[in-house]
């Protein structure tokens, strides 16, 4: 079991815009909103599974920024 880590979430996020090209501040900007709605999500509820995070995390990227949630999504198995 893995405890949510905000910090090195952030760090993957930012990482993954800067090889996708994103300007630095566009893409602070809105993973700063999708942490905090990830957050928010969180408070309801006890236990999470990797995926569910997962999934949580990639569905609010998308929202924004769909090639960065693609590359999220399927971070461990792209070569």
């Amino acid at each position: 079991m893995k405890l949510f880590d905000e910090k090195s979430l952030r760090q993957e996020l930012k990482i993954d815009a800067r090889a996708l090209n994103i300007p630095v501040g566009a893409a602070e900007s809105f993973i700063d909103e999708i942490l905090k709605s990830v957050q928010k999500s969180l408070q309801n509820k006890s236990i999470i599974t990797d995926k569910d995070l997962k999934r949580l995390v990639y569905k609010e990227l998308k929202k924004y920024h769909s090639d960065l949630a693609y590359v999220y999504k399927n971070r461990d198995t792209i070569i």
